[in-house]
């Protein structure tokens, strides 16, 4: 019994560093033995890693008053994103991010503990991460959401408009700055 634990630990001990090479090295081994890539090791799978970070939420135009925290943080070896926004007065949402290779565009699925459910679809720009949404409301009405990140010079900043009218016009709906959290 002894000697299958030690063998088990091991295993389990090469089994490890083989993961974390291949963690580290961006591929992994098939059950053939050959190395391949890793799935979410390409470049459209990182375009929103600038948004990663443990932030402080400011609106723009009001820069000393925190009016969130914000972790967002790389999720399924670097597959994914996920959110976790924390108001100081309750309000708090999630969401997760992911490059849709299939459909070759980013995906976000945003909940609130308030009910709001949007299911975002866009695409990076180069600079900017547009991502666009068809939000109803409880009496039937739609409308578009759309959400704007990029990086700052102080962090990331991003914009959300709404419109009524199928994309034609769209009005402000909220402009926000995320700032690296400082712990006191």
């Amino acid at each position: 019994m002894r000697t299958l634990t030690l063998a088990s630990r091991t295993l389990g001990a090469t089994f490890g560093a083989a993961l974390l090479a291949a963690s580290v090295s961006g591929h992994v081994a098939d059950s053939s033995g050959a190395t391949q890539a890793r799935p979410c090791a390409t470049a459209e799978y990182h375009q929103f890693d600038f948004f990663a970070g443990d932030w402080d939420t400011y609106e723009v135009g009001a820069p000393a008053k925190v009016v969130a925290r914000n972790h967002v943080t790389p999720m399924l070896g670097g597959c994914a994103l996920r959110e976790n926004y924390e108001e100081p007065g309750g309000h708090k949402g999630e969401s997760f991010s992911t490059y849709d290779a299939g459909r070759r565009l980013w995906h976000q699925s945003w909940v609130t503990n308030d009910g709001q459910l949007l299911l975002l679809d866009g695409h990076f720009d180069g600079k900017r991460m547009v991502l666009t949404a068809t939000e109803t409301l409880a009496g039937g009405t739609q409308r578009l959401v759309r959400g704007i990140w990029y990086p700052d010079s102080s962090g990331v900043r991003e914009t959300a408009d709404r419109s009524a009218d199928g994309g034609k016009t769209w009005t402000p709906w909220f402009d926000i700055i995320f700032r690296p959290h400082h712990r006191p």
